[in-house]
């Protein structure tokens, strides 16, 4: 997906935090956690949460490190 430079968010997917749950192989109270604690950027819509996907795949890209 190109850089999108004018802000325009309607192309942007957004996820539940099931679906967010899902693809990290996690539980909902772990992604919740990383919403509450400032380290998975997300939305509040009524009473829920939405993550993007560009922000779900950057922090597992951040996420991984080398074992030596």
């Amino acid at each position: 997906m190109a850089s999108n430079t004018t802000g325009d968010i309607s192309e942007v997917k957004f996820l539940t935090v099931a679906e967010v749950a899902a693809v990290m192989r996690v539980s909902k109270m772990t992604v919740y956690r990383l919403v509450h604690s400032g380290e998975l950027p997300a939305v509040r819509v009524g009473r829920s949460f939405r993550v993007s996907e560009k922000d779900v795949n950057e922090y597992l890209k951040n996420s991984f490190f080398q074992t030596g």
